[in-house]
């Protein structure tokens, strides 16, 4: 039964995604939502990917420092590391597993809240293809703005790990920089992007078909919220296990 209703949600998932990936109606009135839900969705974000990109890139270079302190292995081996991880993991898996909880949480209840109040429905009856006309302007505004924050997030990684090093002096900090230079691939930061738009467009998309799709009151749109951040969190890892390797394998 559950593997039934399971592919009955794929259909359905299908079928949304169908009637929301047209060509709306009305452009500008799209170029208007479009700018609202980039800032909404995007700019808003800002704050918490900088602040935990800062912090993260910080706790990470004082751990490798710990355990790398071999004398066989030079002290720049720090910041390559550190890089690595920042550009080919965390400001893209992990960031957007972070923001699968900020923002697709969102957008489930926005859009849940509205189909219980029959807003939905009403815009439906006036012949408005309400899937375009709410869903498409949030998908195509948070994967158009991904590249922003994950650009941010690799910066402020790397620049929590540059201050630690100043304050502590392990290692140096023309050390970590030489190490943060060190045998850079610019393929990996490409690899990084283009990951995570398509994260983006799961968020984004995975949550809208949880609030579309809502039934009874707000206790429903709170389930449908937390439904879309646990399967957003499977569909990342499982995405990013796939993309890895046919990209990098």
């Amino acid at each position: 039964m559950k593997i039934i209703d399971s592919l009955e949600s794929v259909g359905q998932y299908a079928v949304l995604l169908k009637s929301t990936l047209t060509l709306p109606d009305r452009f500008r009135e799209f170029l208007k939502d479009f700018l609202k839900e980039m800032y909404k969705l995007g700019v808003n974000s800002l704050w918490i990917v900088m602040i935990i990109s800062f912090f993260i890139g910080a706790v990470m270079v004082v751990q490798i420092a710990l355990n790398v302190a071999s004398p066989l292995l030079p002290r720049f081996t720090v910041g390559v590391v550190s890089r690595e991880i920042i550009l080919l993991e965390f400001s893209s898996t992990i960031m957007c597993l972070i923001l699968a909880g900020k923002v697709g949480s969102n957008i489930a209840s926005e859009i849940g809240t509205m189909r219980v109040t029959e807003q939905i429905d009403a815009l439906e009856i006036m012949g408005v293809n309400s899937a375009n006309y709410l869903i498409l302007p949030k998908i195509t505004a948070f994967v158009a703005f991904m590249p922003v924050l994950v650009v941010f997030s690799m910066f402020l990684g790397m620049i929590g790990g540059y201050v630690i090093c100043v304050i502590t002096n392990t290692p140096p900090p023309e050390t970590y920089i030489y190490g943060i230079q060190a045998f850079f691939n610019d393929f990996f930061v490409w690899y990084s992007i283009v990951k995570s738009m398509i994260f983006g467009f799961i968020i984004a998309s995975v949550a809208a078909y949880f609030g579309y799709y809502a039934k009874g009151g707000s206790l429903d749109v709170g389930k449908a919220s937390t439904d879309s951040v646990v399967i957003n969190s499977i569909l990342i890892l499982i995405v990013d296990l796939a993309f890895t390797q046919l990209v990098m394998g």
